[in-house]
């Protein structure tokens, strides 16, 4: 089945476009010749997403993303907890807004699914290359948060 769905822990919901973050990242799922599966997006506080990082991971950091991969086959699927603390962050730091922050998180979500890595320079560099492509293509005007 494919589908997106969006969930809250530890924060206020907020205003979004599930069919424009959806359109999106089915685009980037068949450019990159995979099948969309069952994405969640989980938004959350730093406290929430830093005990997910503590109990899963054993790192005691904030992060802005943890994603969880339940790919299957081509198939694109998994969990991504997002600190929206975070994304905030990174778009004052990044000189962004917010809007463009939480598209870039998701897709670097979406783009570990696919397989893409950022251990290395390289691989943070191609990381980086494939965000940038697909958000010019997003219209952040659609996404109201």
């Amino acid at each position: 089945m494919s589908k997106l769905n969006i969930f809250y822990e530890d924060i206020s919901g907020f205003k979004i476009s599930k069919n424009h973050i959806w359109k999106h990242l089915v685009n980037l799922i068949e450019n990159e010749n995979k099948k969309p599966g069952e994405i969640s997006l989980i938004f959350c506080s730093d406290k929430y997403l830093l005990e997910m990082n503590k109990k899963h991971l054993n790192h005691d950091y904030f992060t802005d993303i943890i994603t969880f991969d339940y790919v299957e086959d081509e198939a694109i699927s998994g969990d991504l907890f997002i600190s929206i603390e975070r994304v905030k962050e990174n778009a004052d730091n990044y000189n962004s807004v917010f809007k463009i922050e939480l598209f870039r998180v998701i897709f670097h979500g979406v783009l570990h699914l696919i397989g893409y890595n950022d251990k290395i320079e390289e691989e943070k560099k191609q990381m980086r290359e494939k965000e940038e492509y697909y958000l010019k293509e997003v219209d952040s005007g659609e996404v109201k948060v």
